[in-house]
């Protein structure tokens, strides 16, 4: 099942980012969201982005990587990186149950929840588009931040 929204292009930064942004792919789970977050924030400064929008950038993560937390599998993986003047951000989770055998609400099986107040409707708020992919191997998110005006 696959729901895109794109969004008018609305740049962020100002359109300098280095050509060569390096590329982020973490796994996460509950107790290294404040490590991945720090990430994703200098990644998006690095993409050239402002205060704000690294804030944006890095507030559309941290609920991507938390949805995945609560609502899937309590783990996963984010992975960033800049591309044909877009500043991508994918969370995947594998919609397995944590190997302790605890069960995060939601237990896994359904995708994540796409309503008003959820880190969903949050990210759909402020990327230039969103997607979301759910099947037998979990739910992957992918935003896009435009770096440049078109």
């Amino acid at each position: 099942m696959t729901a895109e929204e794109g969004r008018p292009g609305r740049a962020l930064g100002d359109g300098t980012a280095p050509a060569g942004i390096a590329p982020l792919d973490q796994a996460f789970d509950a107790g290294s969201l404040y490590a991945l977050r720090a990430a994703v924030a200098a990644r998006a400064a690095a993409a050239g982005f402002g205060r704000r929008e690294v804030y944006e950038v890095t507030a559309v993560a941290h609920e991507l990587a938390a949805n995945a937390v609560i609502h899937g599998a309590g783990h996963g993986r984010l992975r960033l990186r800049a591309d044909d003047g877009f500043l991508y951000c994918e969370v995947s989770d594998d919609g397995q149950a944590p190997a302790d055998g605890a069960v995060a609400p939601g237990n896994g099986t359904a995708p994540w929840p796409a309503e008003h107040g959820h880190g969903l409707w949050l990210a759909g708020q402020v990327t230039d588009q969103l997607s979301i992919s759910h099947g037998p191997g979990g739910t992957t998110v992918t935003v896009r931040f435009a770096l440049r005006s078109r």
